[in-house]
């Protein structure tokens, strides 16, 4: 099974480059998780991912944030949202079952500078986050946790760590929050598969950044203990950011290989 995480930064926008990635890779990707897709359910393009062999479960709000999940296999038991209707005016979490795997899809919020409103936000939502894990999963399950989750985890995830640190997504608290996430009970499938290599999936839209390579490995796949025999590869897939048209998403998709046995 090929798992796939990818920020889209609008699906609408982003519909032919995501089309033609897909073909290009000869459809060999099984669940294609997105986030960032900024369209409601009703406008989400699903016969274009179904006319390549997808069913689609969309949680979408327009013009911000939103997830969906794509997969050959159909989802089961869907989830969409914390179930808190507070929270969920933000449409940022979804979760499902897929064969015997439960994927949950995720968007994390970007935050802000250290004290402003957003970045209270993000520290809240980690806090919910973290509870929603303990509240519908245990670390014995099959689980697959995917997304943007908006942290560098380590200096090894930035291209300039002492220029950026500090800064969002480097702060130190906020690696604490997702390090607390891991603790639970999850790898953070690239790094165990990958523990010295750099390799970025994000890179700003300025400055040619992505043509220099200075990003941040801010999209993750993260899989409980049972999966982590399964885990087979990790690629984070450069081809659609390194495009100049269709114009690309600022980040690049990452894909897990699982074994079956």
């Amino acid at each position: 099974m090929k798992i796939c995480t990818f920020n889209v930064n609008s699906v609408r926008a982003r519909e032919e480059l995501l089309l033609k990635w897909l073909e290009k890779r000869g459809r060999d990707i099984d669940v294609l998780c997105l986030q960032e897709i900024k369209v409601t359910e009703d406008k989400f393009p699903r016969q274009a991912f179904e006319g390549l062999g997808y069913q689609c479960t969309v949680f979408g709000q327009q013009r911000y944030n939103g997830v969906a999940v794509c997969s050959k296999e159909g989802a089961q038991q869907v989830v969409t949202g914390f179930g808190d209707e507070d929270w969920d005016q933000q449409k940022r979490i979804m979760h499902c079952r897929i064969g015997d795997v439960t994927v949950v899809n995720v968007y994390a919020p970007h935050g802000d500078l250290r004290g402003s409103e957003k970045y209270i936000y993000k520290q809240k939502w980690y806090r919910y986050f973290f509870e929603y894990l303990q509240r519908n999963f245990s670390p014995s399950d099959p689980l697959v946790v995917v997304g943007d989750l908006n942290v560098a985890l380590e200096d090894l995830d930035v291209h300039a760590p002492e220029l950026l640190e500090d800064t969002v997504c480097t702060m130190p608290e906020e690696r604490r929050w997702l390090q607390d996430v891991l603790d639970w009970g999850l790898v953070d499938s690239f790094r165990h598969l990958n523990p010295d290599a750099q390799s970025f999936t994000w890179w700003d839209y300025v400055g040619g950044a992505i043509w220099q390579d200075k990003g941040m490995r801010i999209d993750y796949i993260l899989c409980s203990k049972p999966l982590v025999g399964k885990m087979a590869e990790v690629e984070v897939d450069l081809w659609p950011r390194r495009r100049r048209t269709p114009k690309p998403s600022d980040h690049a998709p990452v894909i897990l290989s699982l074994n079956k046995k």
